[in-house]
């Protein structure tokens, strides 16, 4: 994968805790004071709702940091050269179809089927993991058992 994609991947999830954490600081503490206002906190849904937002927020910054901290940690280097892993774009011929299709193989925060970018924990990714240019290819979908050829890789070494 080149560096602006896996960029993408990054600055997606960055983009999206840089915005809750100023919903977090700045605009649900004004909603809570300006809420608490009005009185009586145990009848006050206004008051409910943005402290529940707040719970939800807080956890989304938290996951988030966590989804930033394991995209960081990826260590291309150590990814192999000859089988299909992290940011491998494979070209398969789907067996019962007779058609071709390209996937590239991404964290789960970066993919996009429409765009084929598929994640190397679903169900495609996953069967893909470790198998090289000419190896077949069974995998169980929500649909049935699809079959594939894989007949092109190209490894994240092959496009640096």
């Amino acid at each position: 994968m080149s560096d602006a994609t896996e960029l993408s991947g990054r600055d997606k999830v960055a983009a999206e805790l840089k915005a809750l954490e100023y919903e977090l600081s700045v605009e649900l503490p004004r909603a809570l004071r300006t809420a608490a206002a009005h009185g009586d906190l145990s009848e006050n849904a206004e008051y409910k709702m943005a402290r529940e937002r707040q719970d939800f927020v807080r956890a989304r910054v938290q996951q988030l940091q966590q989804q930033i901290a394991k995209l960081a940690s990826i260590d291309i280097s150590k990814l192999p050269r000859d089988r299909a892993s992290y940011g491998s774009t494979v070209v398969l011929k789907d067996m019962d179809r007779g058609v071709e299709i390209t996937y590239r193989l991404v964290a789960p925060e970066e993919s996009d089927f429409e765009k084929g970018l598929i994640s190397t924990s679903s169900p495609i990714g996953k069967s893909l993991l470790n198998k090289e240019e000419g190896d077949e290819v069974k995998v169980q979908t929500p649909n049935g058992v699809r079959n594939f050829e894989i007949i092109k890789l190209t490894t994240i070494h092959d496009e640096s």
